[in-house]
């Protein structure tokens, strides 16, 4: 549910690139007030995508690269120390209330013996494990220093990882869209809207 929390509050920097004039102007507003906030919230709740889109937005120039990547650091950091909170403190309550979770127990688990503290590095860059993994390496008995140290190191290195991402894709995909007519373009980011939510959807269906 991040994903879409995080998507749909930049869904107004996605139509506005692809429009022209007034619309350009009060959807760039938009997205200058509260892009940073949907990059904090998006990263604090593990939301990948809200950061790659953050660095499409600063490849077009609604946002500075540099401050998408701050913002990113420290929704990351404070949102993995929550997760080490709640794993030390109600990690075995909250594994039994979600089985999705308890599940992934074992190989995050295996992960930890193999990388100690360094597999909050790890984890940090394995798909499905982003909450998982906090929640369970918080029950691990590993020191809040030592944790909070390896923490801000993984999110030093993802967050500009993912950024770049989207502000190095941005211009692959801007030289595909330059080819295309404004109503084509608006028809195509509403497929994908469309494929996103119905795949969020069904992923939200099978968990619950």
């Amino acid at each position: 549910m991040e994903d879409l929390i995080a998507n749909f509050g930049y869904l107004a920097i996605f139509i506005g690139t692809f429009l022209e004039g007034e619309s350009v102007l009060a959807l760039g507003g938009v997205a200058a007030n509260f892009g940073y906030l949907a990059i904090f919230i998006g990263t604090f709740l593990k939301g990948e995508s809200v950061l790659a889109l953050g660095g499409v937005a600063a490849a077009y120039g609604y946002l500075h690269f540099t401050a998408v990547i701050g913002v990113a650091i420290v929704g990351g950091f404070l949102g993995d120390q929550a997760c080490f909170f709640v794993g030390r403190r109600y990690g075995p309550r909250v594994l039994a209330r979600y089985p999705s979770l308890a599940a992934k127990a074992p190989r995050v688990q295996a992960i930890v013996r193999r990388w100690d503290a360094a597999a909050v590095i790890v984890l940090r860059f394995c798909y499905g494990l982003r909450i998982a993994g906090p929640i369970v390496i918080g029950c691990c008995g590993i020191s809040p220093w030592r944790l909070a140290l390896f923490n801000f190191i993984g999110v030093l290195i993802w967050a500009p990882i993912v950024a770049s991402v989207g502000y190095l894709a941005w211009y692959a995909v801007e030289q595909w869209i330059g080819h295309l007519q404004h109503v084509q373009i608006l028809i195509v980011m509403v497929l994908v809207l469309a494929c996103v939510i119905g795949w969020f959807a069904l992923q939200w269906r099978r968990r619950s």
